[in-house]
């Protein structure tokens, strides 16, 4: 196992793995991998009979998920964007009998730490970014195309960044004279750009979050995996999101709202409550970190676990 490996430390796994409400042979769902701290923790508490379908679509969270496979038979792997985890829940003949499926999102510290993936502007490395190094375009490919009303769009909409405008306008210039290939080749941009900075946080923070989250088609791959996720899920199986970011919270949560509040009617028609046939019930609050856990691990201080329980058959349309 890679050193970085042995560093990244799972967000919320024993409240994950207590909200799942596993059954000792229950067939359960991993739906982002990563370095396998809540696929470990599912397994611990399965029994011989049980097994967990891990998926990512990061090849080296492939690789060690494969290592862990052949070490506990109940483990199998599949490589897919989880938005796509249809293809794989259908061979393995498993559709509408899964118990749960935990997803946790955004990008893993492994990830996060090699600089030879992109992702960070704290250190040097090319600009890529993507979950899957193996396709797709890569964040420098899109920075370098890319029209500048669009990079202002996507630094707005998915980095919630007010200066948008501004910063695009300096990454076309820049690009101009040279190629924006370097991580922190795009964050001294930034930087220089940004006409004022948030307190401790850094000012390539918004743009980075925002460019990986459009390179990866984050927020689209949610929408549709949320919806796959429910409609194979038994009844009383349980659906658990590990969130980092507004966005993708503001997601989850609506969702689960949608679904728990059933089928919509006209304003005014005498409806009762059991007709609305919801297909989720909300289980508790959103939960967050203890202050024990962000202390030991600063990355875990934006988590927010939401959790759902499937009440009946009915298919979810996708959202």
């Amino acid at each position: 196992m890679d050193e970085r490996d042995e560093l990244h430390k799972t967000v919320l796994a024993e409240e994950a793995v207590s909200a799942l409400n596993i059954q000792s042979e229950g067939f359960y769902i991993d739906a982002t991998f990563g370095r396998g701290g809540h696929s470990r923790a599912i397994l611990s508490e399965l029994g011989v009979e049980g097994h967990l379908l891990a998926l990512d679509r990061d090849p080296e969270a492939i690789e060690a998920a494969q290592q862990l496979a052949t070490q506990d038979l109940r483990l199998v792997v599949g490589k897919t964007q989880f938005g796509q985890m249809e293809n794989v829940i259908a061979a393995q003949r498993i559709q509408g009998k899964v118990n749960g499926v935990l997803f946790d999102l955004g990008v893993s510290s492994p990830q996060l730490d090699d600089p030879d993936r992109g992702f960070s502007f704290m250190r040097d490395g090319p600009l890529d970014m993507r979950m899957d190094s193996d396709n797709g375009q890569s964040a420098a490919d899109w920075v370098n195309t890319a029209a500048q009303e669009e990079i202002a769009d996507v630094l707005y909409q998915f980095g919630e960044e007010r200066h948008s405008r501004r910063i695009a306008r300096a990454i076309v210039n820049a690009r101009k004279a040279q190629k924006v290939t370097r991580t922190l080749q795009l964050a001294e941009i930034v930087k220089a750009a940004h006409p004022a900075w948030e307190r401790d946080k850094h000012p390539a923070t918004r743009s980075f979050q925002a460019i990986r989250i459009h390179v990866n088609d984050e927020l689209g791959e949610l929408k549709k995996a949320l919806v796959v996720a429910v409609n194979n899920l038994a009844i009383g199986g349980r659906l658990v999101v590990i969130s980092f970011h507004s966005l993708e919270d503001r997601m989850v949560k609506q969702f689960i709202a949608d679904c728990s509040r059933g089928d919509k009617y006209p304003r005014g028609l005498p409806i009762k409550a059991a007709q609305l046939a919801p297909t989720l019930k909300k289980i508790g609050k959103a939960t967050k970190p203890s202050v024990r856990e962000v202390a030991e691990n600063p990355r875990a201080r934006s988590a927010v676990m939401r959790v759902a329980e499937k009440l009946q058959s009915e298919k979810v349309m996708a959202i």
